[in-house]
Formats: structure tokens, C-alpha cells, sequence
């Protein structure tokens, strides 16, 4: 099966269990998008810059919770006036970003993100 097919339809699939969730990608750590299903009219360009920030975000939040000694990184959640981002470590090589709105729960998108994220995991794991 292709890979690339297996976790877009996750990301669909997480979309659906969280209907505030306008959006979701997958990238490498390298920051190379992998895939992308996004309603929020993001540009081509815009996902692509996307990506690469959220392998930046993670690098960063990896070294933070390092330095902390806080344990494994979970999450990375950035809240703004209008939406939130949350990033998760998809396994040793992908990165799952989640945006949603506003009025987001972020109690289901903490969970259908990781979820997902350990679901894309398993995928990459195949390959």
C-alpha cells in the first residue's frame, strides 16, 4: 500500500473524529511535507512553509523539554486569538500538525492528536 494514501486518510479520519479541526499535515522532521488535508484555504506555498516551521517547532520544543527535564515531548500547542496549532512527534521521522478555530475543545483535539499521531506512526513503521 502507499504510504503517502495511509496517512491521509488518517488525517481525514482525525478531521472527522474532531470537527473543529480545519485542518491537518504530516511532515518529516527535515520539515518535507508528507501530506496535507486542510479546509482553512491555505496556499501551496503557505503548507509548505508549514512544514518546514513545524520542523523547526519541534526541534525547538524537543530541546526545551530537554533542558527542563521534563520527559518525552507529548505536544507542542500554540493558542492565538484566532485558532490554535499543536504539533506531535509521529514516530522517529514525522511530525503531525493539527490547526483548529477558535472555539476549539482542546481537550478532543490533545486526544484525536495524538491518537493520530501514534496511528501515522505505526504507518511510517511499515514502510
Amino acid at each position: 500500500m502507499d504510504l503517502r494514501h495511509d496517512i491521509h486518510r488518517e488525517l481525514v479520519v482525525l478531521r472527522e473524529r474532531a470537527p473543529e479541526i480545519t485542518g491537518a499535515l504530516t511532515c518529516t522532521v527535515d520539515g518535507l511535507l508528507v501530506t496535507t488535508d486542510i479546509s482553512s484555504g491555505l496556499a501551496i506555498s503557505s503548507t509548505e512553509q508549514t512544514a518546514a516551521l513545524t520542523s523547526a517547532l519541534l526541534s525547538l520544543s524537543r530541546q526545551m523539554t530537554d533542558l527542563a527535564r521534563i520527559g518525552r515531548l507529548e505536544e507542542t500547542l500554540i493558542s492565538a486569538a484566532q485558532g490554535h496549532t499543536a504539533c506531535y512527534a509521529a514516530g522517529p521521522t514525522l511530525v503531525l500538525t493539527v490547526l483548529a478555530g477558535p472555539g476549539a475543545n482542546l481537550g478532543l483535539l490533545r486526544i484525536e492528536g495524538r491518537r493520530a499521531a501514534d496511528r501515522i506512526a505505526a504507518i511510517a513503521g511499515r514502510g
